[in-house]
């Protein structure tokens, strides 16, 4: 209840503000051509709103506390919210992570579609793994399979581009992309050593 009471106060002071404030809204075209707007709420913080291609409306409202709520606003309505979910850091952190993973993948796996020859593969390290709490470095994997890896899936996040010095744990997935013939070596080479 108190957050229901909490959000109605919160969309109440935006829309009396929303009309002084569209001055001040900036609008962002990013790279990947996704819309996102920032609107100045005076006494409360900012919000940021990434608007769909569907016409739907996803807002995030910072606080001046550092409180953050994520918001769904009414396609007919953009002032109207329809629903509000307060998150603390952890979830703010994870929420960023889940989606940051899943479009790091698919954007990897979409690369590798468009060159001919060229795979994206996921690699489960196993627990027996000659590597696990070694060094990515010591696997070596470059110089003998000529396959990159690209990013390492850990505890549901993504570490892109690790360096050689990160650590392999168990658990760990290993996203790397080559050749057919390269992937197969390094999954070889990360279950039973170079041998």
């Amino acid at each position: 209840m108190r957050r229901i009471a909490r959000f109605a106060n919160l969309e109440g002071e935006i829309r009396g503000i929303r009309s002084a404030s569209r001055a001040t809204a900036c609008c962002y075209l990013c790279l990947v051509g996704v819309r996102i707007e920032k609107v100045d709420l005076p006494g409360i913080g900012v919000r940021h709103d990434l608007l769909t291609e569907n016409g739907r409306r996803v807002s995030v409202v910072s606080h001046r506390g550092g409180d953050r709520d994520l918001a769904l606003f009414d396609v007919d309505d953009p002032d109207s919210s329809s629903d509000s979910v307060p998150l603390t850091d952890d979830e703010a952190a994870a929420l960023a992570d889940l989606l940051g993973s899943s479009v790091t993948m698919s954007r990897l796996t979409s690369l590798a579609g468009d060159a001919a020859g060229l795979f994206t593969e996921q690699l489960q390290l196993p627990t027996d793994s000659p590597y696990l709490n070694r060094p990515l470095g010591d696997t070596k994997a470059r110089t003998r399979t000529r396959v990159s890896i690209v990013a390492i899936a850990r505890d549901g996040g993504v570490i892109p581009s690790p360096t050689p010095a990160e650590v392999l744990r168990a658990g760990d997935t290993i996203i790397a992309v080559g050749t057919r013939v390269g992937l197969d070596a390094l999954s070889h080479i990360i279950a039973n050593g170079p041998g």
